[in-house]
């Protein structure tokens, strides 16, 4: 399992770990057995999703280069941009790394172990698994990589599988809908941009940029480096020790010897402020903006559970693979405890101010999994796992559990609580 702090220093590009043994879940009640199962995941691990950033600081090293401007630590960085790059272009901007695949397929690994009697009774039965991915190659690959592992565990799966794309769903904050129109709009906003501009002027985040750039440069080099281009570098630099945390098969480059914890705390605590107000929960006084959109979502997730209450059991599992762009808004749109508490306007994100953290939200391969079990009497019990940890539902729906510190809950409570 990956360790809680490291996970932290990496915001949304954090790697994957299951946040909980499942030796220790919950068990069912007696006489109900797991029906039905469903899956919203990012894609896994990648490389970067653009060569920008590495061509800039590369340029600027270069820059130093020729000048006399670096330190012997800062010799060694241009070489490391260089295999970054060249590992970028061999797996290709933006798609999965060995670890990501590694990721997904673990991940249905343990969704077979936990669930065996469901996708024997999916073979025996021909019940249909519904596969759906955003269309982005990466989402795909995930799709594709969880197939086959649970293929590998149940070989009469293979013919169950109903495959598509559903950017409805799966993309929904750049369809041309209202609720998607309107994040659009909020994402290109000058009170966004604002937000930013104050996030990166923070002195925390300035001052981490210099202590982090003078291992690297010169303090003449320094001294022609204005405050608001060394964050910019800072943070490029930041988002290399992210990427290669990510790219531990393709990559031999340690870039943490560039950046220290304490000041990757910093960065992380940036970026994770900015995916706060971009595309998490934001600020109270915008209403739902960030989140609206997921209510498609939502609403398609409690659409395949009214089947399984009625009775109709021609799906045994529908498995989603999109993008942190989804994940966080599903969230929040659940009002996920921990996850979805908002700011008001005239305060700043912090790590002391929210709970919200980029790398339980939104690390790698994260997962929003919901469990269908019905007893004989057609009674269903629904438990949510969050990176496959037992988590609460909205605090307004705790009448729905089954008991008061139960992960169960009644659907049908449940469901008249969010509807």
């Amino acid at each position: 399992m990956l360790d809680l702090a490291l996970s932290l220093l990496l915001s949304t590009k954090a790697p994957y770990a299951p946040q909980q043994d499942s030796a220790s879940y919950e068990a069912a009640p007696p006489g109900y057995k797991a029906v039905y199962t469903q899956l919203l995941a990012r894609h896994g691990s990648r490389g970067l999703t653009s060569p920008k950033g590495a061509q800039a600081l590369h340029a600027l090293w270069q820059q130093a280069a020729d000048t006399g401007g670096l330190t012997p630590l800062g010799r060694q960085f241009g070489p490391d941009i260089e295999q970054m790059m060249r590992a970028n272009e061999a797996i290709g901007y933006g798609n999965e790394t060995q670890q990501g695949m590694e990721e997904h397929t673990q991940l249905a690994r343990r969704l077979f172990a936990r669930l065996p009697d469901l996708f024997r009774d999916a073979e025996a039965s021909s019940r249909r698994i519904v596969l759906v991915s955003s269309g982005k190659d990466r989402a795909v690959d995930s799709a594709e990589f969880f197939r086959d592992a649970l293929v590998r565990q149940q070989p009469g799966l293979a013919t169950l599988f109903d495959t598509g794309i559903d950017r409805d769903t799966l993309y929904f904050h750049k369809q041309n809908t209202p609720a998607g129109l309107a994040y659009q709009r909020w994402a290109d906003s000058g009170e966004l941009q604002a937000r930013a501009a104050a996030i990166r002027a923070q002195p925390q985040l300035q001052a981490a940029a210099q202590t982090t750039l003078a291992r690297l440069f010169t303090p003449q080099f320094m001294a022609a480096l204005d405050a608001s281009r060394a964050t910019d570098t800072a943070l490029s630099l930041y988002a290399l020790y992210a990427a290669a945390a990510d790219m531990r098969h393709e990559l031999k480059a340690d870039f943490t010897k560039y950046i220290p914890p304490g000041e990757a705390s910093v960065y992380a605590e940036a970026e994770d402020a900015m995916a706060f107000y971009e595309k998490g929960p934001g600020i109270v006084e915008n209403g739902d903006i960030t989140w609206r959109m997921a209510a498609v979502l939502v609403d398609d997730f409690f659409n395949e559970a009214d089947a399984v209450e009625r009775g109709d059991l021609s799906h045994a599992a529908k498995l989603r693979f999109a993008h942190a762009e989804i994940v966080i808004p599903m969230a929040s749109a659940l009002s996920i405890p921990g996850l979805s508490e908002q700011l008001p306007r005239s305060a700043t994100y912090s790590y002391q101010n929210s709970p919200w953290r980029g790398a339980y939200s939104a690390p790698m391969a994260a997962n929003i999994q919901w469990e269908l079990y019905r007893n004989s009497a057609g009674r269903v019990l629904v438990r949510m796992l969050y990176n496959e940890r037992e988590t609460d539902f909205k605090p307004a729906c705790s009448h729905a559990r089954i008991a008061p510190a139960s992960h169960f809950y009644d659907y049908q409570q449940l469901k008249r609580c969010y509807k």
